[in-house]
């Protein structure tokens, strides 16, 4: 099913997005961040004033984030967004759906695309496919974004901005350990961090995410896919099912497992498989994170260089990113979102966002652009990002999706803690799921049946 979608989608977008890269060049020669715009014509109309909920992070992201949303508000008098910061990703989702189920949602979300099944089962979000193809100048967007954006057949939300998994590391330990050779796959990955480990001066190889969180789920996904892992498979009836329990994911569990068992390998503190301290600190050499760490890391003056995350029978990455939800609300509001939503894909926004964040840009003639060029030149790393994306993976978009993740995180934190071996782990956690899709589906179909007698 998800393959079918992906073939309609493109060929059903295909010609609007050709007119995306044609009609662009007229916005080349506006000025910075106030281009590629309209502005609300009527200057007797009350000013509009947005809510835009958040979750960006570090905190020097979220100032960069301010800046340009201050910009957005001066060049449109008549429309003011409030620019709100509401916690991480998994303490997000409980505000997020009570505020839907209170009927008072944020005006706009930035959020991982994951959510779009939740939001589209509760009728929250209106879908974007004719206000996208009726943009006077429309954005390149990356074509491989566009299956983030999907969901039966509707496009539900637009990229801010978009990222993927790598290895950051530290050059000076890698000589001080006689490291000459950035290791490619699986078993020269293990080696090295082994090489790196020195438990006298309480130095780790690698850091690992400790926790069941979509954090920790996001970082591990790579390493299944590149197994040969899928948490798809076609069943008889030509349905897509959920595996959990494929061989892909066994192999990779017990991959982690085995850099822990090694002594080569630490966990994070529960839940905080993001923060930078042990890697700046030189207690752990290496760290699965992504290119938005980049603007953290360059003030510190502390070495580091980025390597693709080795391979076990594929390359793979996880591709993440968030996207801009628009909820439904009244006409002058969504009308004035979707204004907002025109100026985060324009290319003038998608290159200093990238630049001052280390995100990859959305729009692709932000990428190919002279200034965002050189950024690149300046900084390498960021050239991995670029070239793994073609290797990048998209987590599955559909409503039940937290749960895969929840299921997939205890499973993960089960076998690094050494409590469950991976297989056990993961059966327990495809079990789980199960039961919970299917009280799900019978809690669906219960309450329609309940709307339908209603209606009668």
């Amino acid at each position: 099913m998800l393959s079918v979608l992906r073939s309609t989608l493109i060929s059903g977008l295909s010609l609007s997005l050709s007119l995306r890269f044609l009609l662009l060049s007229v916005c080349l020669s506006l000025s910075l961040l106030t281009g590629c715009h309209r502005t609300v014509a009527n200057p007797t109309e009350p000013i509009v004033h947005l809510t835009f909920w958040h979750g960006v992070n570090p905190p020097a992201n979220r100032e960069i984030l301010q800046r340009l949303v201050d910009r957005f508000n001066t060049s449109h008098p008549k429309i003011q967004v409030e620019s709100l910061y509401v916690g991480q990703g998994d303490q997000q989702i409980p505000k997020i759906l009570a505020a839907v189920v209170g009927n008072v949602p944020p005006h706009l979300l930035w959020y991982a695309p994951m959510l779009t099944g939740q939001l589209v089962e509760l009728d929250a979000i209106l879908p974007l496919e004719d206000w996208l193809d009726s943009l006077p100048i429309p954005a390149p967007i990356d074509p491989a974004l566009w299956e983030s954006m999907s969901l039966e057949q509707h496009l539900w939300s637009v990229p801010f901005s978009v990222n993927n998994v790598g290895v950051f590391y530290r050059p000076s330990l890698f000589a001080a350990a006689g490291i000459t050779k950035i290791p490619q796959t699986w078993a020269e990955f293990r080696q090295v961090a082994r090489q790196l480990t020195d438990a006298a001066q309480g130095q780790s190889g690698l850091l690992l995410p400790l926790g069941k969180g979509e954090w920790t789920v996001f970082m591990w996904l790579p390493f299944m896919w590149s197994a040969g892992g899928e948490l798809t498979e076609v069943n008889a009836e030509g349905m897509d099912q959920i595996t959990l329990n494929n061989p892909g994911a066994i192999t990779a569990l017990q991959f982690w497992r085995n850099l822990i068992e090694d002594g080569s390998a630490i966990l994070s503190a529960p839940e905080r498989g993001y923060e930078l301290d042990q890697f700046l600190a030189g207690k752990a050499a290496m760290q699965l994170t992504g290119p938005w760490t980049l603007g953290q890391l360059q003030p510190t003056g502390v070495d580091f260089a980025v390597m693709p995350i080795p391979q076990a029978v594929r390359p793979a990455t996880s591709i993440g990113g968030e996207n801009l939800f628009i909820f439904k609300s009244t006409p002058a509001a969504e009308a004035a979102a979707k204004l907002f939503a025109e100026y985060i894909l324009s290319e003038a926004f998608q290159t200093e966002w990238a630049i001052a964040t280390g995100y990859l840009p959305v729009n692709l003639d932000a990428r190919a652009s002279q200034t965002y060029q050189t950024f690149v030149a300046q900084q390498p790393a960021i050239q991995v990002f670029l070239q793994q994306a073609a290797f990048g993976r998209s987590r599955p978009i559909f409503p039940g999706y937290n749960r895969l993740s929840d299921a997939l995180g205890r499973a993960i934190e089960a076998v690094l803690l050494g409590s469950q071996t991976p297989e056990f782990a993961l059966q327990q956690a495809q079990t789980r799921l199960e039961l919970q899709l299917s009280s799900r589906r019978s809690s669906l179909q219960s309450r329609l049946s309940r709307t339908v007698k209603d209606q009668r």
